[in-house]
């Protein structure tokens, strides 16, 4: 099976600039749709095994699990950030799908 990917620099450089620029004019906390935003370009431009991948992720469900996380770190004062990198792997995997 084949497996590549589409995207090329052009539409690579846009969404990060449009993601910088959405980080940056929200002070952050526009954060989780820029990376949605992102993990989406990426998953459009990529083919797994013959699949077109797709992410169907959302800045809202982000953010409502980025609070949660915080809230964790807090409570643990701050150990629970230990399992923060699986954690949102874990999110974006589990929202990345063959279409």
């Amino acid at each position: 099976m084949e497996s590549k990917f589409t995207g090329g620099v052009l539409g690579d450089l846009g969404t990060n600039i449009l993601t910088v620029i959405i980080v940056a004019f929200s002070l952050g906390i526009a954060t989780p749709w820029a990376i949605c935003l992102k993990k989406k370009w990426v998953a459009e431009h990529t083919i797994i095994d013959g699949k077109q991948q797709r992410f169907d992720g959302t800045g809202g469900a982000l953010f409502i699990t980025y609070l949660k996380w915080c809230v964790f770190c807090a409570i643990t004062l701050g150990i629970y950030g230990l399992w923060l990198p699986v954690k949102y792997r874990a999110w974006v995997v589990e929202h990345t799908h063959n279409a």
